[in-house]
């Protein structure tokens, strides 16, 4: 994408009523909407997360699919969610938002028990060892989506990287963690959920094309 399309994005997230984009110092210091996004949505339905959200497909695909459902993309790539934000404003779903932050102030940018659901789409696998602490499947960001969990909320993983459903479903069986489902090969599965098969991300398009298979793993942290 070229630098004048990326500052056109940027200048029209700025003018979103569905993009948010607070300064790093604001959501470690006091983030206005942490434990009061009902105020921000005007309403107190459930909130799912699509955590690394990129273009925002599965935020956008889930907010048509449950009306009386908030959905919120976060990414750090505000011109990659621009898409998402623009789709979701043209169609009027006002069930939707984007967040501009990193991954890693998730339990600063929601309080805790705040959050229903985490889809993670597709995160950068992070398999040299020294990037461990990056994979956002790591124990680190296990304890933060936990806080920010209802007691019985769920998360989903959805990769095309074997080395990241491995790592996760070990280190999952490992804490004890409750696996819901988990299988290497979604699409070759008959009784995959359909929520995981309904919905395919830009990129999941082109794993597809080249016979690539998808992974998906569903769990609750205890």
């Amino acid at each position: 994408m070229g630098s004048k399309n990326k500052l056109k994005r940027f200048n029209e997230n700025a003018t979103f009523k569905n993009v948010i984009q607070p300064a790093r110092e604001e959501v470690v210091s006091h983030f206005k909407y942490q434990g009061k996004w009902n105020e921000f949505f005007g309403n107190d339905h459930p909130i799912t997360l699509e955590l690394g959200c990129g273009k925002g497909e599965y935020t956008v695909a889930l907010a048509r699919k449950y009306p009386n459902r908030n959905f919120i993309g976060i990414d750090i790539q505000g011109a990659r969610f621009w898409r998402g934000a623009k789709t979701a404003l043209e169609e009027g779903l006002n069930n939707v938002a984007f967040m501009r932050t990193q991954i890693e102030l998730v339990d600063a940018a929601f309080a805790e028990s705040e959050i229903q659901e985490i889809w993670i789409t597709f995160p950068d696998p992070q398999m040299k060892y020294k990037r461990t602490k990056h994979r956002m499947t790591n124990p680190e960001f296990l304890v933060k989506y936990k806080r920010i969990l209802q007691p019985n909320g769920i998360v989903n993983l959805k990769t095309d990287s074997e080395f990241m459903h491995g790592y996760t479903l070990g280190l999952l069986q490992g804490r004890g963690e409750e696996i819901l489902y988990a299988h290497h090969d979604v699409y070759s599965n008959t009784e995959s959920p359909d929520e995981v098969t309904a919905t395919q991300t830009f990129y999941e398009k082109q794993y597809l094309e080249i016979g690539k298979a998808i992974t998906y793993i569903k769990f609750r942290l205890h």
